[in-house]
């Protein structure tokens, strides 16, 4: 009895699936399906060649505003791979697949490698700043995080300097664009800005002149804007002047020196005295 019911319940599943079978249209799915995978690789064809036609003309536009190669290159190359990831997702959903779980793996991915390149993510957006508004460019000195030297190499992630004892300096494009710059080479002229101190007994219009004739006699020092000489500081054991001589940008370490050594020659040579510290030997009666 049982073996019957059983064969019975066969048979009226192989008629049900023979039925089901029947019903199906093979024909008419593959070609909607067809029509599906059609579209979706026009898509794809189309999509690829707009994505190529838009990362030359941003490379044009950054080529023409003077953007640096290195982030031409870097943010065409991110520009195409967010774009053809975008066009990825498109096409998956011209097929027919589910987009929304594609999504979120994208959001979580990004959240994680964010999260993970926080601090390099910082310094590619400063390198991306410095490379835009350029608040120095390679050749320039500067001052950054208490650093000084001359700018050798901008890169996307660090700027390289050369101190002027020549030592290599890499700082973190984040904290320099975040920081005070300090750009000397930026403007054609610079002030020297020096102060000598001499004795309260030494004549002050002499004084003026002494170091006036320095600044005159040379010709790196420029007559507009002129130098000038004033008197600063009445200090504890001098009267201290401040010399201000204006110069080239690249003329500017040849005339601190110049002046370092010839303003000590003349006030020699005119008799003035350069004060400085004595020590007093006390000694104590036994």
């Amino acid at each position: 009895m049982q073996t019957g019911n059983t064969t019975q319940t066969s048979t009226e599943d192989a008629n049900t699936a023979t039925s089901w079978l029947g019903n199906f249209d093979f024909k008419q799915i593959i070609f909607d399906y067809g029509l599906k995978v059609v579209a979706a690789l026009a898509i794809l064809i189309i999509g690829l060649f707009i994505i190529k036609m838009i990362v030359r003309v941003s490379k044009k536009i950054m080529k023409k505003r003077g953007v640096d190669d290195t982030l031409q290159k870097f943010l065409g190359s991110l520009l195409s791979w967010t774009l053809k990831i975008l066009l990825f997702v498109i096409v998956a959903s011209q097929l027919g697949i589910e987009t929304t779980s594609f999504a979120a793996i994208i959001g979580a991915a990004g959240l994680a490698i964010g999260l993970a390149l926080q601090g390099s993510l910082s310094n590619f957006a400063g390198g991306v700043l410095i490379m835009i508004f350029k608040p120095y460019r390679i050749g320039d000195f500067i001052e950054a995080q208490g650093v000084m030297g001359t700018v050798k190499e901008i890169q996307i992630f660090t700027t390289h300097l050369n101190t002027v004892g020549n030592k290599l300096a890499i700082l973190p494009n984040g904290a320099v664009s975040n920081g005070n710059i300090i750009n000397y080479s930026a403007e054609e002229k610079r002030r020297v800005d020096l102060v000598f101190g001499v004795s309260y007994d030494a004549d002050i219009k002499q004084t003026k002149d002494v170091l006036m004739k320095i600044m005159t006699d040379n010709d790196t020092i420029l007559k507009e804007p002129a130098p000038s000489v004033t008197v600063l500081e009445l200090a504890d054991s001098s009267v201290n002047f401040a010399v201000r001589p204006w110069v080239k940008t690249e003329d500017y370490w040849d005339v601190y020196f110049y002046m370092q050594e010839n303003a000590k020659i003349a006030l020699d040579a005119a008799g003035i005295e350069i004060p400085y510290p004595h020590s007093v030997e006390i000694h104590k009666g036994e």
